[in-house]
């Protein structure tokens, strides 16, 4: 890309700011900020569009709130297209459950049973025997022994540790 090129490309990405907001927004976004609960994400997503709506520039704001110029203009371009929406985040946090819960129910009944039930030549389920079995049964498709862990621990079975 050519210096002149590169130049007018950061010029325009500069450019970016917030749509024109009324005062209804303008007071709701204060009330974001100001009041000091709530997502860490939305009040400093509010916080950008505010400043953004002030005049600031994206370098500057990027510096005020101590992140990206990038993340800045995203934010900015995000309230644009879709409104207050934008400043609360759609992601719920933690992991998403890996099993449905017919399969949960079947590895409660699994664990629940005796190894000897399924023609087995031990007497107590082992982590790694029990993880190995419901694999090789196709219970599920694979399984860790603390995801394991996790699922016994809730089914209320103390033989299986």
């Amino acid at each position: 890309m050519p210096d002149s090129d590169l130049r007018q490309a950061v010029r325009v990405a500069e450019r970016v700011q917030v749509r024109e907001i009324d005062d209804d927004e303008g007071r709701r976004l204060l009330r974001i900020i100001r009041r000091g609960k709530g997502s860490v994400v939305t009040w400093r997503r509010a916080q950008m569009v505010l400043l953004s709506a002030q005049g600031m520039s994206v370098a500057k704001i990027a510096e005020v709130t101590f992140t990206s110029p990038d993340r800045v203009r995203d934010v900015l371009h995000n309230s644009n297209t879709d409104g207050f929406e934008a400043l609360y985040p759609q992601y719920k946090g933690g992991r998403p459950r890996t099993f449905s819960l017919p399969e949960r129910r079947e590895i409660k009944k699994i664990a629940k049973s005796k190894p000897a039930e399924h023609g087995l030549p031990f007497s107590t389920w082992s982590l790694a025997k029990l993880a190995d079995f419901l694999v090789a049964e196709g219970v599920v498709d694979d399984i860790s022994h603390e995801g394991l862990r996790d699922r016994v621990g809730r089914t209320g079975h103390r033989s299986v540790v």
